[in-house]
């Protein structure tokens, strides 16, 4: 059984791109979201795809199961979709002995700019780079199973906490 613990956090400026060593187009959409589990359908560059089950609430440390699916039929699932689709492009920073994922996402979603590290147990100490902004670990509505149902494009500015604008 496969657990995953992680933390979140909005990012500042564009300090972390020269570091990028590894880019990977995402496209995702929830077949489920209640309060016990969620259900994704995810392709990585058209050319590979999971289906992942992730227990909830959004927790630092929570059941994470990922199977690997043709991409047919990962595409005919998408259409059974709630919500709508997320697209990013996820950037992998190392860091140390650790990997830092920065999605950068378009659509419905631009302008959010989210860096996650996965942790090998709940009190890893990490060193947090200058870019790296405010934490919003357990903040729902920046989960991508939010981001479906509430993209980023229809937040006010007054619910809280806004990335930097990011240049073209």
């Amino acid at each position: 059984m496969s657990f995953e613990i992680e933390r979140k956090f909005l990012v500042r400026g564009n300090g972390w791109e020269k570091l990028a060593t590894r880019r990977i187009s995402l496209r995702q959409a929830y077949l489920a979201c209640n309060g016990k589990v969620s259900i994704r359908i995810r392709i990585k560059d058209d050319c590979a795809a999971t289906l992942t089950v992730k227990s909830r609430p959004a927790d630092l440390r929570r059941l994470e199961l990922e199977y690997d699916i043709p991409v047919l039929e990962a595409e005919a699932l998408i259409k059974l979709r709630q919500g709508s689709i997320i697209e990013k492009v996820r950037h992998v920073v190392p860091c140390g002995d650790l990997a830092w994922e920065v999605d950068v996402f378009s659509g419905d979603n631009f302008g959010l700019v989210i860096a996650e590290i996965e942790l090998r147990h709940e009190h890893q100490h990490v060193e947090l780079p200058p870019w790296i902004g405010p934490e919003i670990t357990g903040q729902p509505q920046y989960y991508n199973s939010s981001l479906v149902q509430r993209p980023f494009c229809s937040w006010l500015r007054q619910e809280g906490p806004m990335p930097v604008e990011r240049r073209a």
